[in-house]
Order: C-alpha cells, then sequence, then structure tokens
C-alpha cells in the first residue's frame, strides 16, 4: 500500500505497469464490457467521446435539475423534524435518497417515471453492499453478488427505456437537451448525421457506470459536509455569508452557475470535507509486469498495488496539520491553495482519473449553500460520530445524527 502521496500518484500514473483491479465481483454486477473496464487507448478514446457531459454547458443544464430536488427533500426534512420534541435522526440514508434522485434526474431527466425511479433507488443499496471489499464473489442465489445482479438487471432496464425515450425526443426539431442523455444524443446527432453511433444497451451501462462512480462517493461527501458544518459553526457562518453575499437573500430563485463561480469560500469548504473524509479509501491496482516502483524495489508482475488517497490527502509534506478540518487551506493565501495540482486525488490520476469532478464541485457547492442559506440544523454527537464505517465508501459510524429546522431569513 501506498504511504504517501508521491507512491501513490506514482502508481495512478503507471498504466504500463498497473491497471485497476476492482473487487471480484464488479465485473459481474456493472457487467464485463462496460466501458469503466476498458484500458490503454481505447479506454482513453472512449473516454474522450463522453467529456461534452461534463461541459460548463452541460454542468448549467443538470444545475436547474439539481435546484428542484433539493428544495423537495429540504422540505421533507424541516416537515419530519418540525415538531420540537422531534429526536436526532440519523441522516445518512436521507443524504443517499437526495443524491440517488439528484443523479437519475441530472442523467435521465423525466424519462424514468417514479416507480422505476423508486425501483432503482431501492434496490441500489444492493449493489452497495456486494462491492464491499469481502464478499462471497459468484452470484449464486442467495449471495449478496446474485442480489445485486439482479438490482442491476432492474436499473438497466430502466435506462434503456431512458435511451430510447431521449433519442425520439432529440430528434424533435427544436429539441433542448433536458439531462445528461439528452446532452449526449445531441452531441452524437450533430456529429455522425443522426446516425446512432451506440446501442441503449451500451449507453445504459454508462450511465450505470455513471451512478456506481457518483452514488456512494457523494453521499458520503454530502453527509460529512453536513456534519462538520453543524460541528464548526464559525465555518458555517462564513458560507451563510457568502451565501448571502452572491445570492441576495434571493433563494427561490435558482442558483446559476455563474454564482457558484463566486462562491469561493463554500467551494473550500467542499475541498477541505473531501481531503479531510475521502469518501475512497483506496483502490486496488493489478500490476500487468514487473513494476520499478522506488529505486532500491521492483514490484513483481501479478501483484496487488494499491494506492491510497487517505494517507494521501493526510500527507504532512502536502497539507500541514492534515488532521485538522480547516476549510482556510484552500483559500487565495492558504497553504495549499498553490500546491501543485498533482497532488490533489480525491478523483484519482492519470487515465482514470474521475470525469465528473467538476459536476461533483457544482453538486456539493450547491447543496451545502442552498441548505446553509435556508436551514439551521444540530448534530447530536455520540461516541461514533468520528469513527469510521465502510460501506463501499466511508460514513459516520452512527449515520449522522441531524434534526433540522428552518432558518429566519433576512428579507
Amino acid at each position: 500500500m501506498a504511504s504517501d502521496n508521491a507512491f501513490t500518484r506514482k502508481i495512478l500514473n503507471s498504466p504500463t505497469y498497473a491497471e485497476p483491479c476492482l473487487v471480484a465481483s464488479a465485473k459481474q454486477i456493472l457487467v464485463a464490457d462496460n466501458w469503466v473496464f476498458l484500458t490503454g487507448k481505447v479506454h482513453a478514446e472512449y473516454r474522450k467521446g463522453l467529456n461534452v457531459l461534463f461541459t460548463r454547458r452541460a454542468l448549467a443544464i443538470y444545475l436547474k435539475v439539481q435546484e428542484r430536488i433539493y428544495r423537495k427533500h429540504f422540505s421533507q426534512w424541516l416537515k419530519r423534524d418540525s415538531s420540537p420534541a422531534e429526536p436526532h435522526h440519523p441522516y445518512q440514508m436521507e443524504f443517499r435518497d437526495l443524491n440517488m434522485e439528484t443523479s437519475l434526474r441530472v442523467f435521465c431527466g423525466e424519462y424514468i417515471p417514479e416507480e422505476g425511479a423508486k425501483e432503482i433507488s431501492d434496490n441500489y443499496w444492493l449493489i452497495t453492499q456486494a462491492l464491499e471489499l469481502v464478499n462471497f464473489p459468484l452470484a449464486v442465489p442467495g449471495t449478496k453478488v446474485y442480489a445485486a445482479v439482479q438490482a442491476r438487471k432492474v436499473a438497466v432496464k430502466w435506462f434503456e427505456h431512458a435511451c430510447a425515450e431521449s433519442k425520439k425526443r432529440m430528434k424533435l426539431a427544436g429539441s433542448q437537451p433536458n439531462c445528461l442523455l439528452d446532452e449526449w444524443v445531441k452531441n452524437l446527432l450533430e456529429q455522425h448525421d443522426g446516425v446512432e453511433k451506440y446501442t441503449n444497451t451500451e449507453m445504459s451501462l454508462v450511465v450505470l457506470s455513471f451512478i456506481f462512480a457518483s452514488q456512494d462517493a457523494m453521499s458520503s461527501s454530502v453527509t460529512f459536509g453536513f456534519q462538520f458544518l453543524a460541528d464548526y459553526p464559525d465555518v458555517l457562518a462564513k458560507v451563510r455569508e457568502e451565501q448571502e453575499l452572491i445570492r441576495g437573500g434571493d433563494y427561490e430563485s435558482d442558483v446559476q452557475i455563474d454564482q457558484l463561480d463566486k462562491m469561493v469560500y463554500t467551494r473550500a469548504v467542499v475541498k477541505e470535507v473531501l481531503r479531510y473524509r475521502p469518501p475512497v479509501l483506496m483502490v486496488p491496482y493489478l500490476t500487468t509486469k514487473a513494476f520499478p516502483i522506488s529505486d532500491d524495489y521492483t514490484v513483481p508482475k501479478g501483484s496487488i498495488v494499491i494506492p491510497s488517497f487517505w494517507n494521501s490527502l493526510h500527507d504532512e509534506t502536502v497539507y500541514p496539520d492534515p488532521n485538522t478540518f480547516n476549510p482556510d487551506r484552500f483559500l487565495p493565501g492558504g497553504n495549499s491553495e498553490n500546491s501543485d495540482p498533482k497532488h490533489w486525488l480525491v478523483f484519482g490520476s492519470g487515465p482514470h482519473k474521475c470525469i465528473g469532478q467538476e459536476y461533483v464541485y457544482m453538486h456539493m457547492t450547491a447543496v451545502l449553500g442552498s441548505a446553509a442559506a435556508t436551514m439551521d440544523w444540530t448534530h447530536e454527537r455520540t461516541k461514533d460520530s468520528d469513527e469510521i464505517q465502510i460501506i463501499a465508501t466511508i460514513f459516520p459510524k452512527d449515520g449522522c445524527r441531524l434534526k433540522f429546522t428552518p432558518r429566519a431569513l433576512k428579507h
């Protein structure tokens, strides 16, 4: 396992020596010919074709969808916690539900009906559980992997339906994209004179890979984001001050992407949450040939080498005082703001670096900023609040016990 930032970078940036090696069940669950398992030039070319899905224009489309979903879930939380006698509740699963609905509607728009979205959400937890590090690796009835394969079939069925409907609508004159699938289809139609380059099944597996990449990781980060804003009231106060300055007290209108650009402090909070509690601790790599990882050691072919994101992001030579939660380190003039970008490994590095990192920043900045501006919440600390449990990604061991109340807004 890599002990510091430099060794982690070396593993991630050495595709000729090592390639990602997910848990044994991953290819059964996500389908072996899913693009995420491609390597080399084929992977690079395929990835290049997906970059259009995360341009600034595309992100602006997604942001409109996100804001509507945030308001819906905020309202539900406030209603649930409205009684003064209502106790604090673990909110980890509520944050998961917010992220799942956001992902489904951003990626697939309204092409999936409510019952379909609920079916996907209810079943996806089975996929999460089956991707834990230790599991019986075969899809035999009664195992977690078998249940996950059935859950994947349910999701892909609905994703195929969404792909077909998007293709129908986007072929109509004057149709504008409302979601990621629409943006993808629009670009394909423009580039290929209306010829469908990808089958619905292939596109649905790409959507599945995006859900896989975003759902558990962002659920983890949003959970810790809400917990830390409650635990650090001075940080929450600065986020609110920035929201008021930029949005001028207008929290009924959708936040605009240009406004997000100005949320320097809120984005610094997001980066510190991601650094302090990186959702993915490590990703195993398999050496495809002898790998000279240092001057005095060569890793044999067929070995597992593990880049550790936790160690990298808590490396005191890169992030001074790494065990302190301090968003100021990412502000202009902060001790990490101008550090070499190669050190920032939350999203990986090299050919398999996360393609959707700007979407992650946008989602977390928008949801934490809007929540801070419109709600108050308290965190009921327990002996397990600072302990970590691993369920594919990391979460507070007590589930993050919060209680939300409306915030008196200035007019």
